[in-house]
């Protein structure tokens, strides 16, 4: 792993804010909710390892996974109390910090939580085994297809061909993640860990996301002392893409519940 890009939207010197992006996204798409927030936090983000501008990812035998690689990077911005922001694989770090470490936390916001180990799906248990089986037989294109197409904010088929080659590039740590996504190998669940939390939680889903998504909601809600629910009408996954200003708003909502 080499160097981390980051990326940074000035605003109130006393709210800052890190935001943390999907599998296969950077921090180039906090952008848009970084100048919806017009201010009211002083944002920062990275690319995670593989992705953006950032080095590439590269396990030593004696080195991290990837999910607590990009922990520890999250928890390097952490020097005082501050707002959290996660969507996907970004929330499931968010949610990782925020059990550990209850204090640092001034406000947690969770889009899309891909937590799987909170929810057993039928359909996800599927789509795990459809990609893990392309990539035992050497078919990237086709693993990363399997994953945009119901991950992404478009069809795999119709990006351009850059961005589906960078895609097949990065599919690996989809399955890198695996063993922290689907059956908690950093044990954010752990008994009292989730109800530790004492700052205010929004979380925040697509109203097209698929089923598992809906159900790891309902799971962590179940447990959080403080938690606000938004369901964005139309949006699928990807809705700090595609419903910036809707997904800004609500960000805008539980900084102020804060």
């Amino acid at each position: 792993m080499t160097g981390i890009h980051k990326r940074h939207w000035p605003g109130d010197k006393d709210r800052p804010a890190l935001a943390l992006h999907c599998m296969m996204g950077s921090a180039g798409y906090w952008g848009p909710i970084a100048r919806r927030l017009e201010g009211r936090a002083d944002l920062t983000s990275f690319d995670m390892p593989g992705h953006g501008r950032s080095g590439p990812w590269v396990q030593g035998a004696e080195g991290p996974d990837f999910h607590t690689a990009v922990t520890r990077i999250a928890a390097s911005f952490i020097d005082r109390p501050l707002d959290l922001v996660g969507h996907s694989l970004g929330a499931t770090v968010a949610l990782r910090i925020a059990v550990a470490a209850p204090e640092a936390v001034r406000s947690l916001t969770l889009i899309e939580p891909v937590l799987f180990a909170a929810a057993s799906d039928v359909e996800q248990k599927e789509r795990d085994r459809i990609i893990a089986e392309h990539l035992a037989q050497g078919r990237s294109e086709d693993a990363a297809r399997a994953f945009i197409d119901v991950w992404g904010a478009q069809p795999f088929d119709d990006l351009p061909p850059p961005a589906r080659q960078t895609m097949t590039t990065q599919i690996p740590l989809v399955a890198a993640a695996d063993e922290t996504l689907t059956h908690d190998r950093a044990n954010i669940l752990r008994a009292g860990g989730l109800e530790a939390i004492d700052a205010p939680v929004l979380i925040i889903v697509g109203e097209r996301s698929p089923t598992v998504i809906h159900g790891i909601a309902d799971a962590l809600a179940e447990r959080l002392a403080d938690v606000g629910r938004a369901t964005v009408p139309g949006a699928g996954h990807m809705l700090p893409l595609t419903h910036p200003d809707e997904t800004a708003g609500l960000i805008a909502v539980n900084l102020d519940r804060a």
